[in-house]
């Protein structure tokens, strides 16, 4: 009997347990990391090693489509995965169930970085703040944004170490401005690692973010005189000190509402602006200077007056007299000076009214041809004392005449020299001079070389539109030194017997030969001044 048992015993072992076998199955999932971007699908296998595996699947808050099976695997899709979540894929077998987790990380690449300025323009001195910040990313603890200025790194912040609830992806430095900052470029690189969870490595920058300092500390200064006359042009400057950068200052004038045309220029920390003024009307009115850099705006004002104040008006009865007639000058204060002005016309005894014109009369001779006649106007504004002179030349008309100043009647040449024949007349209008003997005319333009051929008496005739008149002149050529000496000494031992002589008549005799002399002297002069040749 005992041996029976054993047999029974011996033949159930050698039989095969499906129960032993369904309890070694195993459950696995693939793919085994899941990494997904943002608002995508991704497709999940759950399989077993049960040879007859009961109900089976997986387990998420995904929305899922089975999209396959098979005896031991079904295939799932999940669909706009946006969120990090744990998936549970289970089969049983033979009653047993078994699952596996796998967990899905949601990533999104840092497609837009923004770096800002706060503020743009600074000025120098004043801190400023540099913020990047990346508006959608993840994971979060994968990130790290790096701030630059040009090229060189000012600043990294990583987040692994933070509270993903309560963060951002945002850094933010403060940094004060300085001049050499001007221009310089900001921007901002972010990276996102996800090589631990076999998803590569995420890159992105910023555009570029120029920041500008500037100083603009001084109000602009206004060059421009209190009184400015109507219709005149008037150049005004307005300068600003002490800004950085001048060159990009902003400048506009104006005269009340009427805006000027300034001529910028600049030399280191200094700006000019230059404007010429034409003011059309009278009063007071104001100058203004509007300068601007950046964000600063600064303006300066100065009052001025406008008034009206033409030169008087001199007038002259006939401009072209005749040398002998009566001159009648007056001077005017002119309609558009306001109040009247005080006249003092040049010449005139007594001064006028204010109001009244200034008389001037007298008879016009050849000594007044070229002279200046002027009246000088003074009117007081705003406590200034200013004035305006007219100035009119009168012309006298005359006949030519010679003076012996312009033309001598005797000159002496010195042989071999180049020689002009000095003879200029008087007369207006201008005479025409010409210069003849025995009927050639000789040349006053280009000067002659003296030989004794020139010593000779010249006709010279002088004519305007009024008359004409002659006179001669005398040219002496002066040959060698030696010959003049021994000449000189002949005419005056010649001359020694006739002085004796003399010195032996009566008183009277001399007396009358001193008369005569004299005569004999007016006649030659007249000879020799204004004759006809």
């Amino acid at each position: 009997m005992e041996m029976l048992l054993f047999g029974v015993w011996a033949l159930l072992a050698l039989i095969p347990n499906p129960g032993a076998a369904e309890e070694r199955f195993e459950v696995s999932v693939w793919p085994d990391q899941a990494i997904v971007k943002y608002g995508q699908s991704l497709m999940v296998n759950c399989s077993t090693t049960c040879p007859d595996p009961g109900p089976g699947g997986i387990e998420t808050l995904l929305k899922k489509t089975q999209m396959g099976k098979g005896p031991q695997w079904k295939e799932f899709l999940l669909e706009d995965v946006t969120q990090n979540s744990i998936l549970q894929c289970f089969f049983s077998c033979a009653g047993i169930q078994k699952d596996i987790n796998l967990g899905i990380i949601v990533y999104q690449p840092p497609e837009q970085v923004i770096v800002e300025l706060q503020p743009a323009w600074v000025a120098v001195d004043e801190a400023f703040t540099v913020t990047c910040h990346v508006p959608s990313v993840t994971p979060l603890e994968n990130l790290t944004l790096t701030l630059l200025q040009d090229n060189r790194e000012l600043h990294r912040k990583n987040f692994r170490n933070l509270a993903m609830a309560s963060q951002r992806a945002e850094v933010t430095i403060n940094v004060k401005a300085q001049r050499e900052d001007d221009r310089c470029n900001f921007s901002c690189h972010a990276e996102l690692d996800l090589n631990s969870h076999g998803g590569g490595l995420f890159h992105s920058n910023s555009a570029l973010q120029v920041l500008r300092i500037f100083e603009f500390s001084q109000s602009p200064q206004i060059w421009v005189s209190s009184l400015l006359e109507v219709g005149m042009a008037e150049t005004v400057s307005c300068k600003v000190s002490r800004v950085f950068p001048a060159e990009e200052v902003m400048i506009h004038m104006f005269l009340g509402d009427q805006e000027l045309s300034p001529f910028l220029f600049w030399e280191g920390d200094t700006i000019w602006a230059n404007a010429t003024i034409r003011a059309m009307e009278i009063g007071d009115q104001e100058l203004s200077c509007l300068t601007s850099l950046g964000p600063v705006e600064q303006k300066t004002s100065q009052p001025v007056h406008v008034y009206s104040f033409p030169p008087p008006i001199l007038e002259i009865e006939e401009m072209y007299p005749l040398a002998g007639t009566e001159i009648n000058v007056t001077c005017s204060g002119h309609i558009l000076t306001s109040p009247n002005p005080t006249l003092r016309l040049q010449g005139a005894t007594d001064l006028p009214m204010p109001g009244e014109p200034a008389w001037l009369s007298f008879t016009a001779s050849e000594e007044d041809d070229g002279r200046n006649l002027s009246c000088e106007a003074s009117l007081e504004v705003q406590g200034q004392q200013l004035s305006k002179t007219t100035v009119i030349q009168l012309h006298v008309l005359y006949k030519p005449r010679f003076e012996e100043s312009g033309c001598p009647g005797n000159q002496t040449w010195l042989e071999g020299m180049e020689q002009l024949l000095a003879c200029v007349p008087k007369g207006n209008p201008t005479p025409v001079l010409i210069c003849t003997w025995n009927g050639t005319v000789f040349d006053l333009e280009e000067p002659q070389k003296a030989t004794q051929n020139h010593s000779r008496t010249y006709c010279c005739t002088a004519t305007n539109q009024l008359g004409s008149v002659s006179k001669d002149v005398t040219v002496l050529v002066e040959g060698d030194f030696g010959i003049l000496r021994e000449t000189r000494k002949t005419l005056y031992l010649n001359y020694l017997p006739s002085k004796m002589e003399r010195r032996k008549l009566p008183y009277r005799q001399k007396e009358k030969n001193k008369e005569e002399e004299s005569q004999f002297a007016v006649q030659q002069g007249e000879k020799h001044n204004e004759h006809n040749c």
